[in-house]
This record gives C-alpha cells, structure tokens and sequence, in this order.
C-alpha cells in the first residue's frame, strides 16, 4: 500500500513529456457561462494509492488553471463541479537486444566452387530479453455541470509514476495544464 502512494503520485507524472492526454466534451454546452467551480472530492480508492500532499497539489495545480479562465473555487454552490480521481495499473515491458559474434557471413569456393572462397566459418548471434516492472498512473478529471447534474468536459492524462516527491512536485502543475489545454476556455493572458 505504501508503494502505492509513493509510486502513485509519481504518476503526476514522471515527465510530461511522456504524457498522454485525452479529452471529451460536451460540444453543445456554453463553457463560458461558468464562474465558479468546486471539488466534489476524490474517489474512495484515492486515498489508498496517494497521500494528503500530493492531492492538494493536484486540486492546487487545477485551482489555478481554473483561476487563469477566470473562474473562482467555492466551497460549495459552484456552477461546475470537479471530480478528481486516480487509478494506477502495474505493469511489465521487455526488451530485446541481439548480439553477433564471429564470421563474415559469404560463401566459400569462390565461382561454382571454384577460384578462391569468401567467408570465415560460422558466426553466433545472443539475444538478450530484459523485463522491467513499472506504474503506469491515470489522472481522471471530471467537470459537471452543477444544475444539470450532467458530465460536460473530461480530461485524462497517462503517464508513468515517479517515486521521488520532489519530481511529483514539479510536474503537478505541468500535468495539469496538459490535461487542461482542450478545456474550451481558454487561459486569460495576463
């Protein structure tokens, strides 16, 4: 469990570089009509792969991004409603290498086995199979819109976890504004 955690929130995201980001929409809904959102929460299952930290880090990260489109957090009677959640999938990767050794590869006795002959004997080849373990981390952001109790916009973003904290810390604010650039607000450039 406590691998989790810190393998988790190295989901936010070892390099955002490596970040896969998706979205969706609802195309028929005014995205500027909204002024206030509010966090609805994190899914139970949150708590078990992710400490307090690194999840106020994360609604941080999209309060800002949030606060750049003009819209402010409020405890509660927000006009969006965000909902936040991780899942985290382990996973495995090979990886082969071939290694020759020997030989030139020709052929011997020259023109139909006369004349002089190319090649130097047999040659060897190794291949080498490496397997890794790795986290695979998914962000899910949810927006809702508060009076219609209907999905609106969704962002994910997938990336593989970093353990070191201060990695987590740096790429927080990176992941989000990825996951949130197609949000159909754009940022307000100050």
């Amino acid at each position: 469990m406590n691998k989790l955690t810190t393998i988790l929130l190295a989901l936010v995201l070892v390099s955002c570089s490596g970040l896969k980001v998706t979205s969706d929409m609802d195309p028929s809904v005014d995205f500027t009509q909204y002024k206030t959102f509010e966090y609805y929460g994190w899914a139970e299952e949150s708590d078990q792969v992710m400490n307090d930290l690194d999840k106020r880090r994360i609604e941080q990260a999209f309060g800002k991004e949030f606060k750049s489109r003009n819209m402010d957090l409020v405890e509660s009677g927000g006009d969006l409603i965000v909902t936040l959640f991780i899942v985290v999938e382990d996973k495995t990767e090979k990886s082969a290498t071939t290694t020759h050794m020997g030989g030139h590869g020709g052929y011997y006795g020259g023109y139909y086995g006369y004349g002089p002959g190319w090649g130097w004997g047999p040659s060897y080849s190794t291949t080498t199979v490496q397997e890794y373990d790795y986290s695979e981390g998914t962000l899910v952001v949810d927006i809702f819109d508060a009076k219609e109790k209907k999905l609106i916009w969704e962002g994910i973003g997938r990336n593989t976890i970093a353990e070191d904290p201060q990695v987590r810390a740096n790429h927080i604010p990176k992941a989000a504004a990825a996951i949130m650039k197609d949000f159909p607000v754009k940022p307000v450039q100050e």
